[in-house]
Protein backbone atom coordinates (compact mmCIF):
# COMPACT_ATOMS: atom_id res chain seq x y z
CA UNK A 1 0.00 0.00 0.00
CA UNK A 2 3.14 2.46 1.14
CA UNK A 3 4.98 1.54 -2.14
CA UNK A 4 1.63 2.12 -4.24
CA UNK A 5 1.11 5.48 -2.86
CA UNK A 6 4.49 6.24 -3.41
CA UNK A 7 4.41 5.45 -7.37
CA UNK A 8 1.06 7.78 -7.32
CA UNK A 9 3.22 10.84 -5.81
CA UNK A 10 5.80 10.55 -8.09
CA UNK A 11 3.44 10.17 -10.99
CA UNK A 12 1.52 13.30 -9.89
CA UNK A 13 4.78 15.00 -9.33
CA UNK A 14 6.19 14.03 -12.61
CA UNK A 15 3.20 15.41 -14.28
CA UNK A 16 2.54 18.58 -12.32
CA UNK A 17 3.63 21.69 -14.94
CA UNK A 18 7.28 22.75 -14.30
CA UNK A 19 6.67 25.94 -15.74
CA UNK A 20 5.41 29.42 -13.44
CA UNK A 21 1.33 30.29 -14.41
CA UNK A 22 -0.60 32.78 -12.33
CA UNK A 23 -4.52 32.92 -11.84
CA UNK A 24 -6.26 36.00 -13.61
CA UNK A 25 -8.38 38.41 -12.25
CA UNK A 26 -12.02 37.88 -11.61
CA UNK A 27 -14.33 34.77 -11.37
CA UNK A 28 -12.53 31.47 -12.50
CA UNK A 29 -14.79 28.10 -10.63
CA UNK A 30 -18.38 27.92 -9.84
CA UNK A 31 -19.19 25.07 -7.53
CA UNK A 32 -22.59 23.76 -7.18
CA UNK A 33 -24.17 21.12 -5.02
CA UNK A 34 -27.39 19.80 -6.19
CA UNK A 35 -29.30 20.86 -3.03
CA UNK A 36 -29.39 22.82 0.19
CA UNK A 37 -29.26 21.85 3.63
CA UNK A 38 -30.65 23.82 6.64
CA UNK A 39 -27.54 25.18 8.77
CA UNK A 40 -27.29 23.91 11.84
CA UNK A 41 -27.96 27.01 14.21
CA UNK A 42 -24.73 27.99 15.76
CA UNK A 43 -21.84 27.43 13.25
CA UNK A 44 -18.00 27.06 14.70
CA UNK A 45 -15.90 29.36 12.41
CA UNK A 46 -11.94 29.50 12.51
CA UNK A 47 -9.44 31.34 10.33
CA UNK A 48 -5.81 30.35 9.92
CA UNK A 49 -2.90 31.30 7.97
CA UNK A 50 -0.94 28.09 8.37
CA UNK A 51 2.20 28.79 6.18
CA UNK A 52 2.23 25.79 4.33
CA UNK A 53 3.25 23.59 7.38
CA UNK A 54 6.47 25.50 7.70
CA UNK A 55 6.25 26.32 11.21
CA UNK A 56 8.71 29.76 11.83
CA UNK A 57 8.78 30.30 15.68
CA UNK A 58 11.13 33.00 15.54
CA UNK A 59 11.75 36.06 13.27
CA UNK A 60 15.36 34.61 12.52
CA UNK A 61 13.50 31.86 10.66
CA UNK A 62 12.44 33.62 8.02
CA UNK A 63 16.02 33.81 6.76
CA UNK A 64 17.51 30.45 8.47
CA UNK A 65 14.90 28.75 7.58
CA UNK A 66 13.70 30.22 4.03
CA UNK A 67 14.98 26.89 2.21
CA UNK A 68 11.51 25.33 3.50
CA UNK A 69 9.44 27.52 0.87
CA UNK A 70 10.95 25.49 -1.62
CA UNK A 71 12.14 22.20 0.24
CA UNK A 72 10.26 19.87 2.29
CA UNK A 73 11.37 20.13 6.06
CA UNK A 74 11.47 16.87 8.36
CA UNK A 75 8.37 17.90 10.62
CA UNK A 76 6.38 19.60 7.65
CA UNK A 77 3.44 16.55 7.63
CA UNK A 78 3.98 16.09 11.44
CA UNK A 79 2.91 19.98 11.30
CA UNK A 80 -0.44 19.23 8.97
CA UNK A 81 -1.60 16.51 11.17
CA UNK A 82 -1.17 18.92 14.29
CA UNK A 83 -3.30 21.81 12.47
CA UNK A 84 -5.66 18.79 11.46
CA UNK A 85 -6.39 18.41 15.22
CA UNK A 86 -6.60 22.02 16.21
CA UNK A 87 -9.08 22.87 13.14
CA UNK A 88 -10.72 18.86 14.45
CA UNK A 89 -12.97 21.00 16.34
CA UNK A 90 -14.82 23.45 14.28
CA UNK A 91 -17.93 23.16 11.34
CA UNK A 92 -15.72 26.21 8.92
CA UNK A 93 -12.18 26.60 8.03
CA UNK A 94 -11.15 29.33 6.36
CA UNK A 95 -7.09 28.65 5.64
CA UNK A 96 -4.33 31.04 3.59
CA UNK A 97 -1.03 29.93 2.28
CA UNK A 98 -2.03 25.84 2.06
CA UNK A 99 0.41 24.41 -0.45
CA UNK A 100 -1.85 22.39 -3.13
CA UNK A 101 1.22 19.28 -3.57
CA UNK A 102 4.63 20.23 -4.35
CA UNK A 103 8.29 19.53 -3.93
CA UNK A 104 8.11 21.72 0.29
CA UNK A 105 5.04 19.80 1.14
CA UNK A 106 6.36 16.26 -0.02
CA UNK A 107 3.55 16.58 -3.07
CA UNK A 108 1.00 16.27 -0.13
CA UNK A 109 -2.35 18.03 -1.13
CA UNK A 110 -2.54 19.64 2.29
CA UNK A 111 -5.86 21.13 1.58
CA UNK A 112 -6.87 17.08 0.84
CA UNK A 113 -5.33 15.84 3.91
CA UNK A 114 -6.61 17.99 6.37
CA UNK A 115 -9.84 17.36 5.03
CA UNK A 116 -9.18 13.89 5.66
CA UNK A 117 -7.54 13.64 9.04
CA UNK A 118 -10.56 16.31 10.24
CA UNK A 119 -13.29 14.25 8.85
CA UNK A 120 -14.39 17.00 6.96
CA UNK A 121 -17.20 16.50 4.49
CA UNK A 122 -16.65 19.15 1.87
CA UNK A 123 -13.84 20.91 1.28
CA UNK A 124 -12.47 23.50 -1.81
CA UNK A 125 -9.26 24.96 -2.99
CA UNK A 126 -8.62 27.71 -5.01
CA UNK A 127 -5.39 27.86 -6.57
CA UNK A 128 -3.50 31.09 -6.79
CA UNK A 129 -0.05 30.90 -7.71
CA UNK A 130 1.37 28.09 -9.41
CA UNK A 131 4.66 27.86 -9.35
CA UNK A 132 4.68 23.97 -10.10
CA UNK A 133 6.72 21.74 -8.51
CA UNK A 134 8.12 24.37 -6.23
CA UNK A 135 4.93 25.68 -4.64
CA UNK A 136 1.32 25.84 -5.38
CA UNK A 137 0.31 28.52 -3.53
CA UNK A 138 -3.99 28.46 -2.03
CA UNK A 139 -6.21 29.78 -0.25
CA UNK A 140 -8.84 26.91 0.96
CA UNK A 141 -12.05 25.82 3.17
CA UNK A 142 -13.35 22.52 5.00
CA UNK A 143 -16.82 22.38 5.81
CA UNK A 144 -19.36 20.35 7.79
CA UNK A 145 -22.48 22.02 6.31
CA UNK A 146 -23.37 21.71 3.19
CA UNK A 147 -22.74 25.21 0.97
CA UNK A 148 -25.22 25.49 -2.82
CA UNK A 149 -22.80 27.38 -4.21
CA UNK A 150 -19.08 28.21 -4.15
CA UNK A 151 -17.38 30.70 -6.31
CA UNK A 152 -13.43 31.35 -6.47
CA UNK A 153 -12.12 35.55 -6.91
CA UNK A 154 -9.15 36.36 -8.24
CA UNK A 155 -8.26 39.54 -6.85
CA UNK A 156 -7.31 42.72 -8.49
CA UNK A 157 -3.46 43.82 -8.48
CA UNK A 158 -0.20 41.22 -9.39
CA UNK A 159 -1.48 37.71 -9.28
CA UNK A 160 -1.48 35.64 -6.95
CA UNK A 161 -4.37 36.95 -3.86
CA UNK A 162 -7.68 35.49 -4.02
CA UNK A 163 -11.21 35.41 -2.34
CA UNK A 164 -13.83 32.44 -2.02
CA UNK A 165 -17.20 32.79 -1.76
CA UNK A 166 -19.25 30.19 -0.10
CA UNK A 167 -23.20 30.37 0.73
CA UNK A 168 -25.29 28.08 2.49
CA UNK A 169 -28.66 27.80 2.84
CA UNK A 170 -30.48 28.93 0.02
CA UNK A 171 -30.07 31.86 -2.69
CA UNK A 172 -33.62 33.77 -1.14
CA UNK A 173 -31.80 34.74 2.11
CA UNK A 174 -28.18 32.99 2.17
CA UNK A 175 -25.71 32.94 4.96
CA UNK A 176 -22.67 34.21 3.13
CA UNK A 177 -19.11 33.03 4.12
CA UNK A 178 -15.70 34.68 2.51
CA UNK A 179 -12.15 33.49 2.89
CA UNK A 180 -9.58 36.20 1.90
CA UNK A 181 -5.86 36.57 1.38
CA UNK A 182 -5.62 40.06 1.19
CA UNK A 183 -1.84 42.05 -0.38
CA UNK A 184 0.60 43.88 1.76
CA UNK A 185 0.32 47.12 -0.38
CA UNK A 186 -2.21 49.78 0.98
CA UNK A 187 -2.97 50.97 -2.70
CA UNK A 188 -3.46 47.51 -3.82
CA UNK A 189 -5.21 46.20 -0.87
CA UNK A 190 -7.72 49.02 -0.67
CA UNK A 191 -8.42 47.92 -4.55
CA UNK A 192 -9.18 44.53 -3.38
CA UNK A 193 -11.54 45.52 -0.81
CA UNK A 194 -13.20 47.46 -3.26
CA UNK A 195 -13.61 44.97 -5.34
CA UNK A 196 -15.16 42.68 -2.58
CA UNK A 197 -17.76 45.51 -1.35
CA UNK A 198 -19.17 45.53 -4.85
CA UNK A 199 -19.37 41.73 -4.35
CA UNK A 200 -20.77 41.32 -1.08
CA UNK A 201 -23.07 44.22 -1.55
CA UNK A 202 -27.00 43.33 -0.41
CA UNK A 203 -26.79 40.32 1.04
CA UNK A 204 -27.40 40.49 4.48
CA UNK A 205 -25.76 37.66 6.42
CA UNK A 206 -21.91 38.15 5.50
CA UNK A 207 -19.09 36.59 7.37
CA UNK A 208 -15.95 37.61 5.84
CA UNK A 209 -12.50 36.31 7.28
CA UNK A 210 -9.21 36.09 6.48
CA UNK A 211 -5.31 36.95 6.05
CA UNK A 212 -6.41 41.20 5.40
CA UNK A 213 -2.35 42.29 5.83
CA UNK A 214 -3.85 44.80 7.84
CA UNK A 215 -4.94 46.61 11.35
CA UNK A 216 -8.37 47.11 11.70
CA UNK A 217 -8.57 50.79 12.40
CA UNK A 218 -7.25 50.77 8.23
CA UNK A 219 -10.58 48.59 7.22
CA UNK A 220 -13.00 51.05 9.06
CA UNK A 221 -11.43 53.71 6.62
CA UNK A 222 -11.40 51.06 4.09
CA UNK A 223 -13.55 50.57 0.76
CA UNK A 224 -15.10 47.68 2.75
CA UNK A 225 -16.58 50.23 5.47
CA UNK A 226 -19.78 51.21 3.51
CA UNK A 227 -20.83 47.31 4.04
CA UNK A 228 -20.86 47.82 7.74
CA UNK A 229 -19.40 44.84 8.59
CA UNK A 230 -17.86 44.69 12.49
CA UNK A 231 -15.34 42.49 13.80
CA UNK A 232 -15.93 40.19 16.74
CA UNK A 233 -15.89 41.75 20.28
CA UNK A 234 -12.98 40.23 22.37
CA UNK A 235 -10.20 41.84 24.75
CA UNK A 236 -7.12 40.99 22.28
CA UNK A 237 -7.30 39.46 19.03
CA UNK A 238 -3.91 40.11 17.96
CA UNK A 239 -2.66 36.90 15.70
CA UNK A 240 1.09 37.92 14.43
CA UNK A 241 3.45 37.06 14.67
CA UNK A 242 3.56 33.62 16.71
CA UNK A 243 5.95 33.64 18.85
CA UNK A 244 5.12 37.35 20.27
CA UNK A 245 1.64 38.47 19.00
CA UNK A 246 1.30 42.34 18.30
CA UNK A 247 -0.54 42.71 15.56
CA UNK A 248 -4.31 42.55 14.93
CA UNK A 249 -4.41 41.31 10.68
CA UNK A 250 -6.89 38.43 10.55
CA UNK A 251 -10.12 38.53 10.98
CA UNK A 252 -13.35 37.45 11.25
CA UNK A 253 -15.49 40.00 10.15
CA UNK A 254 -19.46 40.05 10.58
CA UNK A 255 -22.34 41.84 9.15
CA UNK A 256 -24.80 44.04 11.89
CA UNK A 257 -27.51 41.11 12.19
CA UNK A 258 -25.27 38.14 12.97
CA UNK A 259 -24.50 37.32 16.52
CA UNK A 260 -20.86 36.13 18.00
CA UNK A 261 -20.04 34.20 21.02
CA UNK A 262 -16.44 32.87 22.71
CA UNK A 263 -14.52 34.53 19.85
CA UNK A 264 -10.56 34.14 20.86
CA UNK A 265 -7.20 33.57 19.28
CA UNK A 266 -5.31 30.34 19.80
CA UNK A 267 -2.70 31.53 21.19
CA UNK A 268 -1.31 28.20 22.46
CA UNK A 269 -1.34 27.08 19.03
CA UNK A 270 2.34 27.41 18.03
CA UNK A 271 2.16 25.91 14.13
CA UNK A 272 2.50 28.75 11.99
CA UNK A 273 4.05 32.67 11.91
CA UNK A 274 0.36 33.68 12.87
CA UNK A 275 -2.62 32.52 15.31
CA UNK A 276 -5.64 30.73 14.61
CA UNK A 277 -8.51 32.91 14.63
CA UNK A 278 -11.74 31.45 16.33
CA UNK A 279 -15.67 32.57 16.95
CA UNK A 280 -18.91 31.13 16.74
CA UNK A 281 -21.86 32.50 15.02
CA UNK A 282 -25.75 32.17 15.69
CA UNK A 283 -27.09 30.78 11.90
CA UNK A 284 -30.13 33.51 11.66
CA UNK A 285 -33.53 32.13 11.65
CA UNK A 286 -34.27 34.08 8.29
CA UNK A 287 -31.53 31.77 7.03
CA UNK A 288 -33.15 28.58 8.05
CA UNK A 289 -36.61 29.72 7.17
CA UNK A 290 -35.51 30.02 3.76
CA UNK A 291 -33.88 26.75 3.57
CA UNK A 292 -37.29 24.71 5.25
CA UNK A 293 -39.33 26.62 2.62
CA UNK A 294 -37.99 26.50 -0.51
CA UNK A 295 -36.07 23.98 -2.96
CA UNK A 296 -33.18 24.41 -4.74
CA UNK A 297 -33.66 22.75 -8.20
CA UNK A 298 -32.01 20.53 -9.18
CA UNK A 299 -28.82 21.05 -11.69
CA UNK A 300 -28.53 18.38 -14.23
Amino acid sequence: MLLDRARTAYRDWKARPAGFSFAREGVRKTRQPRETRVPAETVKLLSFNIQAGIGSQKFGDYITGSWKHLLAHPRSVETIEQIAEVISHFDVVGLQEVDGGSLRSRNMNQLVHLASLGDFPFWHQQLNRNLGRLGQFSNGFLSRHQPFEVRDHRLPGLPGRGAIVIKYGHPIQPLVVVVAHLALGEKVRNTQLAYLGRLLEGYKYVVMMGDFNCRLEHLDNSPLAPLGLCTVEADSLNTYPSWAPDRHIDHILLSPGLQSRQTRVLTDCRLSDHLPLATEIVVPDEVIAATREHRLPLIS
